[in-house]
């Protein structure tokens, strides 16, 4: 699964290459957690632009009777996700991209986890393939959430866990974004493990445990 990562690098070449006319202000984030506000880039379903919009982490389907749903619901398994009731519909209606450019994964080491940080060798930002959906209920403000969709590990991931996020190479931002592509079987391809080659991994301390520990200390390696 992912339950960390970080937003802390500047976007604006990624906002270019997605053809963003607007960057909404990014804070450096070192410990995002779920529940908490991410941003993402989508197609809106009205205008039919690609915006940036920080969306809540923790997937609530439009059907759901409650909220905290969303807290079951931060990641979404790739092998399964156009199945499951929870994402079917917003696998091909509603993806969109997160950014980030890194994020922490725990390993087993003995009784203890340890956590470590993963990022791309040269630092540059890059976008999650995630979902997103939108609830209402009664006359509370709509709700507007996103998950992210896992896969299974590299070799730069397999020895710290058996799961990793699907981290969509710069060519297939297009096609994950385009509402129109509904053909499970085009999507599906998208859904695979970043090359190895350009990624690498790293112990941290346990700062990172504590999600109000969000401060540059937590990416220093130990």
């Amino acid at each position: 699964m992912c339950g960390r990562f970080t937003r802390k690098e500047n976007f604006q070449h990624l906002a270019e290459q997605l053809g963003l006319k607007v960057l909404p202000p990014l804070s450096p984030r070192y410990n995002i957690a779920p529940s908490q506000l991410v941003a993402c880039v989508r197609t809106n379903p009205e205008s039919r632009q690609r915006e940036c919009m920080e969306l809540q982490w923790g997937l609530v389907p439009s059907w759901a009777k409650d909220s905290n749903i969303g807290n079951k619901l931060i990641n979404a398994r790739g092998e399964t996700v156009a199945e499951k009731p929870a994402f079917r519909k917003a696998f091909k209606h509603q993806r969109c991209l997160v950014l980030a450019d890194g994020f922490y994964e725990w390993k087993q080491e003995g009784k203890a986890k340890q956590p470590y940080y993963v990022r791309f060798k040269d630092q540059r930002p890059f976008a999650f393939a995630g979902l997103w959906e939108r609830w209402e209920k009664d006359e509370a403000a709509p709700l507007e959430t996103c998950t992210l969709i896992t896969t299974g590990p590299n070799s730069v991931m397999e020895p710290i866990h058996h799961r990793m996020p699907v981290i969509l190479a710069s060519k297939d931002f297009a096609n994950w974004i385009d509402s129109s592509l509904q053909a499970v079987e085009r999507i599906n391809v998208l859904l695979r493990p970043f090359p190895s080659e350009e990624m690498e991994a790293y112990p941290v301390s346990q700062l990172v445990n504590n999600p109000r520990n969000d401060r540059p200390e937590c990416v220093v390696p130990i």
